[in-house]
């Protein structure tokens, strides 16, 4: 890898969303970049002039809906420009979404009593958000809205084939209408706003940090950090530390794992890695990026919006989670690398020293966030003017500098990458707002409760297969915004705190992504090394294992709040220590290595303690020490023998 941090061009299609998109040219080409990079510019206009809520969100759907249209063919794969029909749908789109802001005045007042037209442009804004959902993330969410909306129409159909705990009084097209085109509380909703506020800002600052070659410069760094160590796990370990730096510009599995990929594959390989564990070690690297402050993923902002906190509350709430993740992945890779005797591989960077003094300043903005929230400004605002700062630090170098040309292109990139989650709020929009208009959430939650017979860890579990069923068929963020409404309730039921649990919601969530049997970095990681795609999957998921034991340590305990940071001083020290043993002890079972190849008794041991470190009381913490401490003295004396 050179030395040099200037932008590329492959590290910038990374930004570019996770669904293929059409490559325009010619004048439709300059409208999509126009388009593209006013949706930027309107949402940091935003930040800066008042506009009413719904003014806001209706705008900035109607932008990124005629951009979904322009980039995304209706059939994937499909080569060509704009077609006629998706220019149809560009025109039903503006005269659908107009009309709101045209007779917004009135728009607003006539929610329970819509007119013709009214129903009109509803009925068609529903069905374009669905088509537009399909053609960016697949066809699974739009579908379950459907569903949801036909549950919504014909709910006293379920008395009739014994399902009455579903059934509800139904809900004609007007009444659905007006919940979900003319009120806050369907398409306009919270998921949307979050994505036309926070998420959206976050993406045009990750984009701008990319171009002005931050991201190239964090792989560096690491590759500098760790070209110390002449050890075999170098590589593995500098593709860890690489993932949780890019992680903090990109807020996505699939883009960081690709950008991981594209630049150290090769040193992986070079190191003796196989396919399949080099794209299991990319892969859960990248997801770390969906953890990693201050970007998180999309469905941190949403749990500000949920829980009613400050943004900068989660990022605190999340610290140590996303550090217990990373020691996770750190020392599964670590023991992988040794078991595989993988070797050094000389990566020709600059010195780390170098390396700082000359781009070190690419770490200010990210620093920067968190001192401006500290110091009382929003989380808009402190990305804001964390932007500006990046672009003002590009011009240090000549190499870097976000001229004119390049900034456009960081402002396309950046409007380009929140489509997809645009879309996504929107339909996660439609099945939020049924399912508070029908009580089904209330419902859903009181058959885990029942089920689990009030057992807390009982429904804990519950919770977590469901979250981990939803991730199977929809991305991170529409699972995270249905379980909020339908899995969160019930954890609250039993005297989980709501903080936790929309936490334990968002991990799952997050987890999903690498969970078999289908796993989208992983796959995506197969695809950059050549690996078999389903053997580098269930690698990951050994990798992040013991990953998906820390969120019952904050849901079974209330002391277990500790690694949430919440609490006192000493139980915040205490639960996010032994959490920090039980993730080692849990990684030295899964792994199969301590110093040397731990035996199966060992193992067992291990996996015992972690198991007891992960219930946060004092007797199976201490209980957890001690058979940890059983096992280290077995291998030491094995190991002297």
């Amino acid at each position: 890898m050179n030395a040099t941090v200037a932008p590329s061009d492959q590290l910038g299609d990374a930004l570019e969303p996770e669904a293929p998109a059409r490559r325009l040219s010619g004048a439709p080409r300059a409208l999509a970049t126009l388009l593209t990079v006013a949706l930027s510019a309107y949402a940091l206009y935003w930040v800066v002039v008042v506009i009413q809520p719904q003014i806001y969100r209706v705008s900035f759907l109607l932008l990124a809906l005629v951009l979904s249209f322009m980039l995304y063919p209706a059939v994937k794969g499909r080569r060509g420009g704009v077609t006629l029909a998706d220019w149809g749908l560009i025109g039903l789109t503006v005269g659908a979404l107009i009309w709101p802001l045209i007779d917004f005045d009135r728009f607003v007042y006539r929610a329970a009593e819509p007119t013709t037209l009214d129903l009109v442009c509803g009925t068609l804004t529903i069905v374009l958000v669905l088509e537009a959902t399909r053609r960016t993330v697949g066809w699974i969410l739009p579908v379950s809205a459907v569903g949801f909306l036909l549950y919504a129409r014909f709910g006293p159909l379920f008395d009739s084939v014994g399902l009455g705990l579903f059934a509800h009084r139904g809900y004609p097209l007007d009444r659905l209408v007006g919940s979900l085109y003319m009120s806050l509380e369907g398409i306009f909703g919270v998921p949307l706003d979050v994505a036309a506020t926070y998420i959206v800002l976050f993406t045009i600052y990750g984009a701008v940090l990319q171009f002005s070659g931050a991201g190239r410069f964090f792989l560096d760094w690491a590759m500098a950090l760790s070209s110390r160590s002449q050890s075999g796990a170098g590589p593995g370990r500098t593709v860890t530390i690489a993932g949780f730096l890019l992680g903090t510009v990109s807020g996505s599995g699939v883009a960081t794992t690709v950008m991981l990929g594209s630049v150290a594959w090769p040193m992986l390989r070079s190191a003796g890695y196989p396919a399949e564990v080099g794209g299991a070690i990319l892969s859960a690297s990248g997801i770390g990026a969906i953890l990693s402050p201050p970007t998180l993923g999309a469905a941190a902002f949403l749990i500000a919006e949920f829980l009613r906190i400050s943004y900068l509350q989660v990022l605190v709430m999340a610290t140590v989670p996303t550090l217990l993740y990373y020691l996770s992945i750190f020392l599964m890779i670590e023991a992988d690398s040794r078991r595989l005797g993988t070797r050094h591989v000389n990566t020709h960077t600059a010195s780390l020293a170098e390396l700082t003094w000359k781009y070190g300043y690419n770490f200010s903005s990210l620093v920067a966030i968190a001192v401006f929230m500290v110091i009382g400004m929003t989380a808009f605002t402190a990305v804001f003017w964390a932007t500006g700062l990046a672009v003002a630090l590009s011009f240090l170098r000549r190499e870097t500098a976000l001229r004119p040309a390049r900034l456009v292109r960081a402002l396309e990139a950046g409007g380009h990458g929140v489509l997809p989650v645009a879309a996504t709020t929107a339909t996660a929009g439609i099945i939020v707002g049924i399912v508070t208009l029908t009580g089904l959430g209330l419902k859903i939650a009181g058959i885990i409760v029942a089920l689990a017979g009030g057992s807390l860890p009982l429904t804990v579990v519950y919770a977590a297969l469901a979250v981990w069923l939803l991730g199977l068929a929809v991305p991170v963020t529409a699972s995270y915004i249905i379980a909020a409404v339908m899995v969160a309730p019930a954890l609250t039921q039993v005297g989980v705190a709501p903080a936790a649990a929309h936490m334990f919601i968002f991990y799952y969530a997050v987890l999903s992504e690498v969970s078999p049997p289908t796993a989208l970095s992983p796959f995506a990681a197969a695809a950059l090394t050549g690996g078999n795609p389903f053997r580098t999957m269930m690698v990951t998921w050994k990798y992040t294992l013991p990953a998906f034991l820390v969120p019952f340590v904050f849901t079974l305990r209330a002391e277990g709040m500790g690694i949430l940071l919440q609490g006192s001083l000493i139980m915040i020290l205490w639960t996010s220590a032994t959490a920090a043993v039980g993730v080692c002890a849990l990684a030295v079972g899964a792994a199969g290595w301590f110093l040397t190849r731990t035996t199966g008794l060992e193992r067992i041991l291990a996996i015992a303690a972690g198991l007891l470190l992960m219930y946060p009381a004092g007797i199976t913490d201490l209980a957890g020490l001690g058979l940890f401490a059983a096992m280290v003295a077995l291998h030491l004396l094995r190991r002297a023998a």
